[in-house]
């Protein structure tokens, strides 16, 4: 399977120049753990709710003050939309990341796929899995 068969197509992007404030906001508004920097011709950098931690809470400074340039992770690190679920996998797992920008043939941002995305396409996907699941929710308990 491609990674554009399984990416998240509809990307919210945070302004460099926004407060970490206002990235807070936004990711707490979408339910996200990260949001990429930039636009989709030109990604930044990505800011995750962890650097909002280690790199604004933790050393007291103001996140109404600090822009998300200032704390954003760089580099993005991603892949293209014709590379496989395999591909995506290998850069996560050796980049230690749980996201990845997917781009189109143009270089730009076309999605975004996480690891959340592949654990749950895996899950569903595994007949083998699917299997072990159902032989344990099916076993007789203990005291039965």
């Amino acid at each position: 399977m491609r990674v554009g068969d399984l990416m998240a197509r509809h990307v919210e992007f945070v302004p460099a120049g926004a407060t970490v404030r206002e990235a807070a906001a936004l990711m707490g508004e979408l339910d996200l753990g990260a949001l990429p920097v930039g636009s989709a011709e030109d990604v930044e950098g990505v800011v995750t709710d962890r650097d909002i931690l280690y790199r604004v809470v933790a050393e007291g400074l103001s996140g109404a003050e600090v822009p998300v340039r200032d704390v954003a992770s760089r580099p993005v690190i991603g892949c293209g939309e014709e590379d496989t679920l395999r591909v995506a996998m290998d850069l996560m797992a050796a980049h230690g990341i749980r996201r990845l920008a997917v781009r189109d043939a143009a270089g730009r941002v076309a999605g975004w796929i996480t690891l959340s995305d592949l654990a749950r396409h895996l899950l569903v996907e595994s007949g083998t899995l699917q299997e072990t699941l159902r032989e344990l929710t099916e076993a007789p308990s203990e005291g039965d």
